[in-house]
This record gives structure tokens, sequence and C-alpha cells, in this order.
């Protein structure tokens, strides 16, 4: 399978199975001389981590890292490091009723038919699960940027279904289940509220999620084929489950006039961020936003119709410790996903032009 890599000068291999022993990552191309250790990862993880809440799933994993390779004394050496991450809380039986059949919304038909076999438990390599190494390996990405010009991420959630989650403070993401950027305790009440009814219906819901990288430098990204924000779409689409992404004003601006969406300069700085920090491509320095839109998780209680690897009819029932929301987990792989791709936009500017230094024009 290919596939697996992500990045161009800050590559990321993931391999591993929701259900395998382990699951893990090689870094290949991270700078040396970055004091590095599993502190500086550990907690990114649990943000990320399942079992945090009773509206996600409840499978227990610890998520504790080790880093087998490529830091000597605490200090990345330039040669690829190696992150791995043990499984615990395997259950495999509970995807005993599907292996002979596919989950509809899931990956399962797909990859039956191009590898002509599949890994059934738990999803394998099409689970969410996966995406924890890349959380793992965004955290050393996210402390390099952070040295080296200041660049800060933050994302929240800013809809549940059809609840919006109108923006007040990034002082609030931490303090709820959701990463609502919200104090309104009747918002977050209603949030819980719908998220225990679709446990009890056994069914789920999706949401959307926006993210911001802060401090970035100007001149990320090139004019044509290595786009910047084009990178930035790839990456969100990789995520699991995401079928939609929005860079900047996104699809409003379809309903905004030239006049209205073009983001006026002064010598104080830009006066809008309807670009989302990136024109032609290239970052501005303004922060870089985005948005992605996650579906329904596909793994359901529902008895829903599909066909099983003859070709029959079946009714699929899908067991096990499912989120009725991906999307509650999904801020900080959004994050992560950000920071990768601006650590490798980062590392390709340093390597044609030059470091870059930071001046972000101020937003009026």
């Amino acid at each position: 399978m290919s596939g697996n890599s992500f990045g161009k000068l800050f590559t990321v291999t993931t391999f591993g199975e929701s259900h395998g022993p382990a699951i893990g990552c090689v870094i290949d191309g991270c700078p040396p001389g970055l004091t590095l250790s599993e502190a500086d990862i550990q907690p990114e993880l649990d943000r990320r981590k399942p079992g945090t809440s009773r509206h996600v799933t409840q499978r227990q994993e610890s998520d504790t890292v080790e880093i087998l390779s490529g830091v000597y004394q605490g200090v990345t050496t330039g040669t690829p490091i190696a992150l791995l991450i043990r499984n615990e809380d395997q259950r495999s039986k509970d995807y005993g009723n599907i292996a002979e059949s596919f989950r509809p919304g899931h990956a399962d038909y797909t990859y039956w038919h191009k590898y002509g076999v599949r890994d059934p438990r738990g999803g394998g390599r099409s689970s969410a699960r996966l995406t924890a190494p890349v959380v793992g390996a965004a955290a050393i990405a996210k402390k390099w940027l952070l040295q080296q010009y200041g660049t800060t991420f933050k994302g929240c959630m800013s809809q549940l279904g059809d609840i919006a989650v109108p923006f007040q403070s990034w002082d609030h993401v931490h303090a709820n289940p959701f990463f609502a950027a919200s104090a309104d305790a009747d918002l977050i009440a209603r949030m819980e509220a719908a998220m225990d009814q679709l446990r009890r219906d056994g069914d789920s819901i999706g949401a959307r999620i926006d993210v911001i990288a802060q401090n970035v430098p100007v001149g990320l990204g090139q004019p044509i084929y290595d786009k910047l924000d084009a990178d930035i779409a790839y990456a969100m689409m990789g995520i699991n489950a995401v079928k939609g992404v929005e860079i900047g004003a996104g699809f409003d601006s379809v309903a905004q006039k030239g006049s209205e969406h073009g983001d006026e300069l002064t010598p104080e700085g830009f006066i809008g961020n309807n670009a989302g920090g990136v024109l032609g491509g290239i970052s501005t320095g303004q922060d870089v936003s985005v948005s992605i839109a996650i579906k329904p998780t596909s793994s359901i209680r529902t008895p829903r119709r599909s066909i099983d690897k003859e070709g029959n009819p079946v009714m699929v029932e899908t067991f096990g410790r499912h989120d009725p929301c991906v999307g509650i987990r999904a801020t900080p792989i959004a994050e992560a996903m950000l920071a990768l791709v601006l650590i490798d936009h980062a590392l390709m500017h340093r390597a044609q032009c030059g470091d870059v230094s930071v001046s972000t024009p101020k937003l009026k």
C-alpha cells in the first residue's frame, strides 16, 4: 500500500492498524538541534486520545508515546525520528459481524475492491486511530515553528450537527468536552443532550472545525503547483471523515462582491482577512485560517442496508465503541495537519530563499 507518507522535506510516514500491537510514525527531515522529549509530545496526544468524555468512544488508550530514534541526549540529530504508541484496549470481537460485509459510508467496500483483502478490526488503516501518530509528529513541528517564528496554533468547534457554536474566546476551548470557544452553559448543555440522544438512538452527526495559525512568516508557498492553500486543502482532506475545506471566507466568498472580498491594504496592514492568510498561493503573514466539514461517523448501531462480499443483500449493524461525532476530537488533528504543512513550506522556503523573518501585517 502506497500513500502512507506526507510532506516533502518534513516527511511523516505512519504505520500500524487500529487493532494491531502498535501504531506510530517515522519523521524524516526534522532539523537537528531541537530539544525534544516525550514530554513535548504527550500533551498533544492527550488532547486527541479517546475516552476523555462520555461523548466520545470509550476505548481506553493512554496513547503513551515512545521516541525510538533520532534524539540523542535530549536533542534531535537530524536523523529519522521514530514514534511508537502501543495499542492497549482492542476489542476485535466487536467487528466479527462485519468481516464479510461492508459498512455504509465506510472504507470497507473500496478497500476490499482495491486490495482484495482488508483488516475489519476497527477499520484497520482507515481508522481515525491512525491520526494519533500524526498529532505526535505535529507536536514536534509546532515546537520548531514556535521557536523559529513564534507560530502558534488554535482550533475550535464552530458547529455540531445543526447547532451553531458562536465564537466568544479561545480561553473557553479547553473548558468543555467539545473544544467550543464558548462559555454559554445553556449551549454546552444543549450539545451534551444532543450527543446523549444520538448515542441512545445509535446514530451519529457531523461537525465543523475552525483552526488558525498565528505569526506565520510572509512568503511561504509557491505561486503555481505548490500553493500553500492547495497543500493545506490536500492535508485537511487527508483527515478521516473530512468532506469539505474552506480557507478564509471559503464558500461565503460566493456571495461577496469584489469590493468586499479583496482585503484592502493600508500602511498599518490589511483591513480584512477574507483570503485566510494566503494570496496567490503564498502566505501574507496574517493568520492562516481554515475550516473543515466532518461527516457523521459511519460506524453506527442503526441497522442499514448493504451487501456482503458475494454481493448478497444484508443488514449491517456496527457494534463496539464509536464516537457519535468524530468531530469532537478533530480539533487537535486539524491543528496538526496545518502545522505539518507550515513546517514543510518553511523548510522549503529556507532551502530556496534563505530563512525568513516574521513580519506580520497588522489587522485593523
